[in-house]
């Protein structure tokens, strides 16, 4: 990189535009205007502007309940897309809502308790027209896990049924001050190679979890990890029933052979949908025709003879009863139960709101994120009241429900009645449905869930980030669904640290003929400007990593003083940092600027600041460092600073032993 084709750009001093500084603001406005950054970046008070008081309570009633504004645009013909969409989700929703119960070790029932009243709730006051609302594979498994970590199911079930109702209640509270606070940010911490290593695990533990049912044991390991599962499995090789893995090797192959046909041929997705509901027929008519429940295969009338002094224990006809006086409130678990809502919460409101904005966009229309965690946090507050758990948008359903052409929430309506009729009429049908069944559905379901594909992408895109899938991979599988989510976030905030604690910095040169300045690294053919050191900060100047850069541009004047000495080009004379990346600074950062340009004063160099941004500009203002570097020394460009540097070495031959600032100055 040398400087033989270089070109000085023809800068005069004098006219050079001085960089102002912002006029000073009182704390309280300024504080104003920090505070509605942080939680209102999306202004949702300006439709308030300027309206009349009856308008505004309108529309304040319209923001918390959407349906109130799009239910009078409602026509017929969205009523006959989301009948369709509806009456199809429901057929996924009664199998998923069992199988799911079953693996948060909960009554059966509550899996169909829990596909009722959340939707109706988010239908109102969602934001969202693709999400179906209903339980989840994730969020059942932690539940059983944080909570079966304490509390047997077995051994203690009702204790076991109302933390779960408790837990539900503290996820909702949780979710919906998120929203009413404006603190969904926090959730962004959950980064998206978290989520689909957490994701992939959590898919690959519940799978060996389902081994249980698929080899028809009635004893099995209470770990998720891999270890034990495997340890449990194999000991007990005398107890598998072939009858058992051989009904659900034969469901499984099924609904995986629908579900190849349906992503083969997008227009037949409703053999997918529809396979969950038809294994559970065909096999409740093979156990009640062959009385298979004699020959080792488990039924759901078996798991609830275990629950059998619970009230809601039988899948009997009936809508949800009340729980609201079963939250454990005064339980000496309650910390167990509002931890294992908390955690639970979160999991569910970053999968249902990544799972709402990746429909939105694909529809073109925008969801908000606070709107999406109130109504989550209403629907899991009034379903822990009606004897439900935890709810969000799975995935798989919302996907249906696109698929199938909904238009608007109603087909969450719908969905809640086909599941209200269920209740009502068709629950005893069920009580010969085989539990392997419901173990094929999980299965199938869950295998959708390891994106292998989104891992080699994070792979080939950013190695760190598949680092942090992995490790929350691994951390689920061989340890568990708490340590693998602990790992990920841990990860992710340590990147976080590392970007901000080492901020990268370059050298810029002067692209060619023009009075551009860019990273010599991703231009090689930028040519160095003979004498000044051009270095770009490309981050906040901060206490966490003020130290470092202190360090890192020594070493780039340093390692520049000694290159010019080897080639004996022109000696160094100014340091030009571009500070236009740089948001922000705090007196941490300030210290900094002020011992570098001791720094540079000691080597006989001169300090000079390009483009710095407003904030800055007051700090270094306040600070009084304006006055010791001079305001001459301050540009609005690099290439400004880079002219007025180039003008003063050619009409003046700088000392080059070591000289004081003032002095320099006075010369100047």
């Amino acid at each position: 990189m040398g400087n033989t084709d270089y070109v000085y750009p023809s800068t005069n001093v004098e006219c050079a535009h001085r960089v102002a500084i912002p006029p000073s603001q009182p704390l309280s406005k300024s504080l104003k205007s920090s505070l509605k950054e942080t939680f209102f970046p999306d202004d949702p008070l300006r439709q308030f502007k300027n309206q009349a008081p009856s308008r505004k309570f309108i529309l304040a009633l319209q923001y918390f309940l959407p349906i109130l504004e799009w239910a009078p645009r409602y026509t017929f013909e969205f009523f006959k897309a989301d009948l369709i969409s509806g009456i199809t989700i429901a057929s996924l929703a009664i199998p998923q809502g069992i199988s799911y119960a079953k693996l948060a070790n909960l009554p059966p029932i509550l899996g169909l308790y829990s596909s009722f009243v959340p939707p109706l709730v988010y239908a109102m006051m969602g934001s969202s027209r693709d999400l179906a609302v209903g339980t989840v594979a994730v969020a059942s498994l932690l539940i059983a896990s944080m909570l079966g970590n304490e509390v047997n199911a077995t051994e203690n079930p009702k204790l076991y049924l109302h933390l779960a109702f408790t837990a539900t209640f503290f996820a909702g509270v949780f979710q919906a001050a998120l929203g009413f606070l404006r603190l969904g940010f926090i959730v962004d911490f959950l980064s998206h190679a978290t989520i689909v290593g957490f994701m992939a695990g959590a898919a690959t533990v519940v799978c060996l979890q389902q081994l249980k049912g698929i080899l028809g044991l009635e004893h099995f390991t209470h770990g998720t990890d891999l270890v034990s599962v495997m340890r449990s499995v194999f000991s007990q090789t005398h107890m598998w029933r072939w009858e058992s893995g051989v009904l659900g090797c034969c469901f499984l192959f099924f609904l995986l052979l629908t579900r190849y046909l349906s992503l083969r041929r997008p227009k037949f997705f409703w053999l997918s949908a529809m396979a969950p509901l038809t294994s559970v027929i065909l096999g409740s008519l093979l156990v009640y025709l062959t009385h298979a429940e004699k020959h080792g295969v488990q039924v759901i009338m078996q798991l609830v003879l275990i629950c059998h002094f619970i009230q809601i224990g039988h899948l009997k006809k009936g809508l949800n009863p009340p729980s609201l006086t079963d939250l454990a409130f005064g339980s000496q678990y309650l910390t167990l139960a509002i931890k294992t809502g908390i955690v639970t919460g979160v999991i569910a409101l970053a999968e249902g709101i990544a799972v709402g904005r990746s429909f939105a966009m694909f529809k073109n229309y925008h969801i908000d994120g606070n709107k999406e965690m109130i109504a989550f946090g209403m629907m899991n507050i009034a379903g822990s009241c009606t004897s439900c758990y935890l709810t969000t948008g799975p995935f798989s359903r919302s996907a249906v429900n696109f698929n199938a052409g909904c238009k608007t929430a109603v087909s969450n309506i719908v969905m809640a009645t086909a599941v209200m009729i269920t209740l009502l009429f068709l629950t005893p049908l069920f009580h010969y449905t085989p539990l392997v069944v419901l173990s094929s559905i999980i299965i199938s379901a869950m295998l959708g869930l390891i994106d292998y594909e989104a891992a080699i992408h994070l792979w080939k895109i950013d190695k760190f980030d598949f680092i942090v899938c992995l490790s929350a991979y691994a951390g689920v599988v061989f340890g568990s669904v708490e340590i693998g989510l602990v790992v990920a976030v841990a990860l992710s905030l340590l990147r976080v640290l590392l970007f901000v604690a080492r901020p990268r910095t370059f050298v810029l040169g002067n692209i060619p003929n023009s009075m551009i300045y860019r990273s010599v690294d991703q231009y090689p053919t930028a040519n160095s400007v003979p004498g000044i050191l051009i270095l770009e900060i490309n981050a906040p100047i901060y206490f966490a990593n003020s130290s470092y850069l202190r360090e890192r541009i020594s070493r780039w004047i340093y390692e520049e003083e000694d290159k010019l000495k080897s080639s004996g080009e022109t000696s160094l004379q100014y340091v030009v940092l571009d500070m236009g990346g740089v948001g922000s600074i705090d007196t941490s950062g300030i210290s900094m600027l002020e011992e570098v340009k001791k720094n540079v004063d000691r080597r006989g160099l001169k300090l000079v600041l390009a483009n710095p941004g407003s904030e800055v500009m007051k700090k270094l203002d306040k600070s009084k460092f304006i006055e010791t570097i001079g305001q001459e020394w301050i540009y609005l460009t690099v290439g400004e600073a880079v002219g007025a540097c180039n003008f003063l070495l050619h009409t003046y031959k700088p000392n080059p032993v070591a000289v004081e600032p003032e002095a320099h100055d006075n010369n100047v």
